[in-house]
């Protein structure tokens, strides 16, 4: 098959190296990718918005199907503007048309979506500048820690968790009045939820679902979870309190009727679903929904998966994902990632990475880098990902942060506690 993945992060990077394994591929190609992808395909600069250019692309190329990373594209509706074209009715996506992808678009309609679902999640109030008032109430109401959420897409840094209940009504008034841009014009204040993090993904042709690898990702830019927070610092699979009792109750009261939930909204969904889940006292809640896979998780998750991916693809396409087999490792994966001075703030580009040769035992997915004279640069704020597997988490980990120290760039930084929070096994 020809194949064309949108997106140029380590999730993409990590999915077209598992794609480039299958014997099913002919051409690989990845818009607009980076310095990593362009070893297992060949980078298109297409800008991955652009959904006229896709589509002359993917028309051009004979593409037969389309892997969506990020969020964006599908939040603003590639899937519904391809289908529209007769030329092709046969291109297989991988993720879900845009009313569905408002899972991920909008924190309030996931909220109601829960909530007609009886889907277990926190209690919330959606607050616009109309509604401050009501919003504040439910601030001096709430025990702290306070949670606010951007309603919209604010590339993972948009949600703040704060202590103080005079800085969490002065920090709604900054977010109303746009601090993370159009995405706070309404927020979501929530619950706190005491527990401990868990990703589970799931992937779906619409109806059949297999359930990928659990993980828990590491969001804050200092060691224990202090600080800003950051598209993701490190990832760990598998989590071991996510055991068979505790899954049967994700499928149960999560999965099974979200699917449920989005077949009777008429939603077409193919694709991935991410559950961001909080463990209370052995029960899911969910935190969030997302409508891809989560990066840097997919670093530590796909390459657990030792099944044909294309295949699985298909099976999502074709809608007989049940038909298909998914082998997952034994092994624990980790990841962590290497970011670029001051981020998540102000950041320098540019940087010269070195050291990229002298790793091993370890897979380097590229996120934010570029070729440029022969060099490869740094061109993003999370730079590297390190993946590694090992009996257990604790060995995974200790082979990733050994290569950690073997590449260099002006700024380097990079969390040194993922996974120790979760005392492994």
């Amino acid at each position: 098959m020809n194949i064309l993945i949108l997106g140029s992060g380590g999730r993409e990077h990590a999915l077209a190296v598992k794609i480039a394994e299958s014997e099913k591929l002919n051409k690989l190609f990845i818009a607009p990718g980076n310095a990593g992808t362009d070893s297992v395909g060949e980078n298109i600069n297409i800008n991955i918005n652009n959904f006229e250019e896709i589509e002359y692309f993917v028309i051009d190329n004979k593409i037969e199907m389309l892997v969506v990373g990020p969020e964006v594209p599908l939040v603003n509706g590639v899937y519904d503007y391809l289908i529209k074209n007769p030329k092709l009715e046969k291109l297989k996506i991988i993720g879900p048309q845009q009313k569905a992808a408002m899972l991920e678009g909008s924190k309030e309609f996931a909220k109601e979506f829960m909530v007609r679902n009886n889907i277990p999640t926190a209690k919330f109030i959606s607050v616009t500048k109309k509604n401050l008032n009501e919003g504040n109430d439910f601030l001096k109401n709430t025990n702290p820690p306070y949670v606010l959420k951007a309603d919209g897409l604010a590339a993972g840094k948009g949600v703040l968790i704060i202590d103080n209940l005079k800085e969490a009504i002065a920090e709604l008034e900054l977010m109303l009045g746009g601090k993370f841009g159009d995405a706070s014009q309404k927020v979501v204040i929530e619950e706190y939820l005491d527990g401990i993090e868990v990703s589970v993904f799931v992937l779906t042709d619409g109806n059949n679902y297999k359930i990928l690898p659990t993980s828990k990702d590491y969001k804050r830019i200092g060691e224990k979870d202090t600080g800003l927070n950051t598209g993701g610092m490190g990832a760990v699979s598998p989590v071991w309190f996510a055991d068979n009792e505790f899954m049967k109750k994700v499928e149960n009261q999560v999965i099974i009727p979200t699917i449920n939930g989005l077949n009777n909204e008429n939603s077409t969904y193919k694709g991935f679903i991410y559950l961001g889940l909080m463990n209370i006292d052995k029960k899911p809640y969910v935190i969030e929904y997302n409508v891809r896979m989560g990066d840097p998780e997919t670093e530590a998750v796909i390459p657990r998966i030792k099944s044909d991916l294309i295949d699985l693809f298909c099976g999502v396409a074709d809608n007989n994902l049940d038909q298909k087999n998914m082998e997952i490792s034994n092994q624990a994966c980790t990841t962590i990632m290497l970011v670029s001075g001051g981020y998540p703030e102000a950041y320098e580009k540019n940087k010269i990475i070195s050291g990229l040769d002298k790793t091993n035992n370890c897979i380097v997915f590229h996120a934010g880098t570029k070729k440029e004279n022969n060099n490869i640069l740094t061109n993003g704020g999370r730079v590297i990902s390190i993946t590694a597997f090992g009996e257990n988490i604790e060995k995974a980990l200790e082979t990733c942060y050994k290569n950690a120290e073997l590449i260099n760039f002006e700024g380097k930084n990079y969390r040194k506690d993922i996974g120790q929070d979760l005392r492994v096994k």
